[in-house]
């Protein structure tokens, strides 16, 4: 990438460091790729170490590959540890792991519940709160939130899941408004459906399997999804849209990706306006005389 390409984008003037849980496949792999091709450092992380070799082969000098569990706190903060030791610091964290659950809410198990929480929220805030320290120093910074659609409404049998995106999405408004005074950059991502391994090797299902709800979330068990891969988003594409996204001076707070999240979002919207309106009178009925 020469000088005049990387001076489009915002505090590219210097090698930037990313930080991405979750890089060894779809949207987090993407963001990597686009890092790397803009000539930045990147730590990459995943359960299984070895499924990051792709970037470590391919750019070995700006490559750090670490295992990384967002339900053990040593397993994080040994992450961080180590990506501040390799290059000195952290300038772009994305919080991108996490996986499914499908369960009707009555369905769903303690343990399995606390663990998709554990993994898609508490664990990125975790790393929200290791790594702001050396932005606020530094008075610069992005952290990069990827959520989902689910966050604006969620379908039956995805309740745990969406709520974990819904958190992470009200969690990151408050920081928006606490960091960007500092300096650092908050942004949401919200994909719709793209082309990745997540129905493969990313969902998993409760065991609870109640006949009333056979109809409703019981169509959406784990084992009845089939991924046929044939979704219109391109996780490439996404990586090179988020990165350079997130360095625009004039960046979204909330960055929809794909054709058809832009249309369920805008549908989604429109009901719930179309509601407030139809119940504006009983709303408005419970403020005091005047």
């Amino acid at each position: 990438m020469v000088e005049k390409d990387r001076n489009r984008y915002w505090r590219l003037e210097y090698m930037n460091t990313w930080f991405i849980t979750g890089s060894s496949s779809g949207i987090g792999a993407g963001i990597a790729q686009a890092a790397l091709e803009l000539g930045d450092n990147v730590v990459v992380m995943a359960r299984k170490v070895e499924s990051l070799d792709q970037f470590v082969k391919k750019y070995p000098t700006r490559v750090l590959a670490l295992p990384l569990e967002l339900t053990d706190r040593t397993s994080i903060y040994a992450a961080v540890e180590q990506a501040n030791a390799r290059f000195g610091g952290i300038d772009i964290l994305v919080n991108n792991a996490g996986h499914g659950y499908r369960a009707a809410v009555e369905e769903g198990e303690s343990k399995n519940v606390a663990e998709i929480f554990q993994t898609n929220f508490f664990g990125a805030v975790e790393l929200i709160k290791l790594i702001l320290p050396q932005m606020r120093e530094k008075h610069s910074g992005a952290i990069i939130n990827i959520s989902s659609i689910a966050a604006v409404s969620s379908g039956v049998g995805s309740g745990y899941y969406a709520s974990t995106k819904a958190a992470l999405e009200l969690l990151s408004d408050a920081l928006y408004q606490e960091v960007s005074p500092l300096g650092i950059k908050v942004m949401v991502v919200e994909p719709g459906a793209f082309r990745t391994r997540f129905y493969d090797d990313s969902l998993k299902g409760t065991q609870i399997k109640i006949a009333d709800y056979a109809q409703t979330a019981g169509t959406r068990r784990k084992e009845n999804i089939v991924n046929l891969h044939n979704q219109q988003g391109d996780p490439i594409k996404a990586g090179k849209v988020i990165v350079e996204t997130i360095g625009k001076k004039d960046y979204p707070r909330t960055l929809l990706l794909g054709s058809d999240a832009v249309r369920f979002v805008r549908n989604q919207l429109q009901m719930k306006l179309e509601e407030i309106t139809q119940w504006n009178k009983v709303s408005n009925s419970t403020d005091f005389d005047s």
